[in-house]
This record gives C-alpha cells, sequence and structure tokens, in this order.
C-alpha cells in the first residue's frame, strides 16, 4: 500500500493507524533517507500504542534504543551510525524480540541477512518540502 502523507501532522496520524494493528512481539522496519519522516512515523506509532508523551520521541542516534512505555510497550531502535552485521547484532536487537512490546527500527536495511523473515516493511520518501511517500509492505 502506498500513501502520500502532506505534513507531519498526516505522517503522526499514518503511525498511529499502522500502531492498530500491531501486537506484542511484532517487528517493523523502517527505510528511507535522512529527513524522510522515520522518526516522525514512528511518534505516530508511539501514539497508537498508548504511549502518552509521544511526541517527546525522537531518534536514538546516538543511543541506538530508547524504551516507551504504552499499552503496549515500544523499542525504537535508530541503526544509522552502525557500520557492519556484528556491531548490530551487539547492541542486542534479538532480545528485544522476545518483549511483551514492539520492536521498531531505523535504518533497517542495514541489517541485511540478520532481519528477521516476519516484519512490516514500511519505506518514506520525500516528494517535496511537506509531502512524503510512505510505502507500506505486509508481511
Amino acid at each position: 500500500m502506498i500513501v502520500t502523507t502532506k505534513g507531519e501532522e498526516e505522517t503522526i496520524r499514518l503511525g498511529e493507524k499502522i500502531a492498530k494493528g500491531l501486537k506484542p512481539g511484532d517487528l517493523v522496519a523502517l527505510s528511507g533517507d535522512l529527513g524522510a519522516g522515520k522518526t516522525t512515523l514512528v511518534k505516530g506509532i508511539a501514539k497508537g500504542l498508548g504511549v502518552k508523551d509521544y511526541r517527546h520521541v525522537n531518534s536514538p542516534s546516538f543511543v541506538l534504543v530508547k524504551e516507551y512505555k504504552g499499552k503496549i510497550p515500544l523499542y525504537h531502535f535508530d541503526i544509522y551510525r552502525l557500520n557492519n552485521l556484528k556491531d548490530i547484532e551487539d547492541i542486542g536487537y534479538e532480545d528485544y524480540l522476545g518483549r511483551r512490546g514492539v520492536l521498531v527500527i531505523e535504518w533497517a536495511k542495514k541489517m541485511g541477512r540478520i532481519l528477521p523473515k516476519k516484519y512490516l516493511g514500511i519505506s518514506l520518501k520525500i516528494k517535496n518540502h511537506n509531502q512524503r511517500i510512505i510505502n507500506i509492505k505486509k508481511p
């Protein structure tokens, strides 16, 4: 399914809708260039999962993972700074797969062969200043 959003609020609302179909143990793999709206989409997913301060969700680029409490916990990874599969494995993302939350990974394409087989793939592209083209591929 391909969706075009016009602005941050529409991208957040789309993330909220996506979250309604997620359940504990699900993995969402995000891809897209810098500034494409990955973290904005995660804010919406957080809102949909019941994270009270969803607007405070930000990219965990330097800490690699952030945990948010909601009706369903959100584990938000950003692996932009990691350059090889060993570094990705070393952060312990697999430990989060068994938890009772939703795992969202920004820059998931970097995971290559270690990305689990079952995930919701979402790619974001910049159309113009306000618009994003979002392609959602169900597992």
